[in-house]
């Protein structure tokens, strides 16, 4: 079995179709799943994906 590789902000951006601003709000705020290699993000996106469809980009969450 291969590991999932890891992806970037800019790959995740792509990925869900967002900014790049949007990805760090999400990650500050809605408690998107990203990991912090220095001083990076980096992201699995079977797990972004799994939050995505948990309803984690909800606009009503932000509010919480």
């Amino acid at each position: 079995m291969t590991a999932e590789p890891w992806a970037s902000v800019d790959q995740i951006a792509e990925h869900l179709g967002v900014t790049r601003d949007s990805i760090y709000r999400w990650i500050d705020r809605k408690g998107l799943p990203a990991h912090r290699v220095g001083r990076l993000w980096k992201f699995q996106v079977s797990e972004v994906d799994g939050w995505v469809r948990a309803g984690g980009a909800n606009e009503e969450k932000e509010h919480e």
